[in-house]
Parts: structure tokens; sequence; C-alpha cells
């Protein structure tokens, strides 16, 4: 299984998720949640499969049967949190890490968890719901 931050020094990874992040609008008063898969070819190869665009604050995950997306096993999932100021939480909320460790189709042996990219930080979600601190969205991504 691959590891949260490992993930994020993977150059496929770290600029899909910079590209998600800018998408995103980070703190424009149009921002939105941006969101997807990370998935492992065949080859080994880290590719991400975007979701369709989220609104201000919320994201629909698409279907993901037996944590699988278009054949290929998903590793991972991220979402961002663009919107800043006191009335958005930055970090990943209660219903953020339910929906992570109570979704039947994320508990696939290679699964590490959910990343939540955020203005200051970037957060992981386990598996079973804890959320760490990965670092900096700054030394992470840009």
């Amino acid at each position: 299984m691959a590891d949260l931050y490992d993930l994020l020094t993977n150059p496929n990874v770290r600029a899909a998720l910079k590209q998600a992040w800018s998408e995103s609008q980070p703190g424009a008063s149009r921002a939105h949640e941006e969101g997807g898969f990370i998935v492992e070819r065949t080859s080994g190869e880290m590719r991400v499969v975007r979701w369709p665009r989220g609104s201000g604050r919320t994201i629909e995950v698409p279907p993901h049967h037996g944590c699988q997306v278009a054949g290929m096993d998903i590793v991972a999932s991220f979402h961002t949190h663009p919107n800043v100021g006191a009335d958005f939480l930055q970090e990943p909320s209660e219903t953020d890490r339910r929906a992570v460790r109570d979704d039947p189709d994320l508990k696939g042996a290679e699964y590490a968890g959910e990343l939540v990219i955020s203005a200051a930080l970037v957060y992981g979600v386990t598996p079973f719901g804890r959320v760490v601190e990965l670092g900096s969205t700054e030394d992470m991504l840009l």
C-alpha cells in the first residue's frame, strides 16, 4: 500500500494535485471544490482520474465499486478546500472523515486514504478516519 506522504513525491500526482488546487480558484469568490482518485495502472504508473467539478463547499464522489475506477485500483482520493475565511474549515470536516471511514468501496488493500488540500496545509485522512497533517501546501505542491 502506498503512503499518502509518498504519493505527494510522485511527479504525476503532484502535478495533477497542483492543477486541481489552481482550478479550484482558492480564495476567490467563485472558489469551488475539485477532487479525484489517484490510481495505479497495471504498469505501476500513478495517475489521477478527476471527479466532476464541485460547488462552493461540496463535491460529489463518482461511483468507485470495489475500490476501482476504469479498471484501475484506487490508491488514494483527494479534494480541495479552497474557501478561506472564518466561515470555512480548512482541515477535513467530520463529514470528510466519515466519508472515507464509512465508504465500503474505499476498503481496497491498496487504498491509503484521502488528501485534503487547503490554503495552508495538506492533510491526510486515513482509511480509519484519522486526520494527519502532511505538510504545508507550499512545500507539498507549489
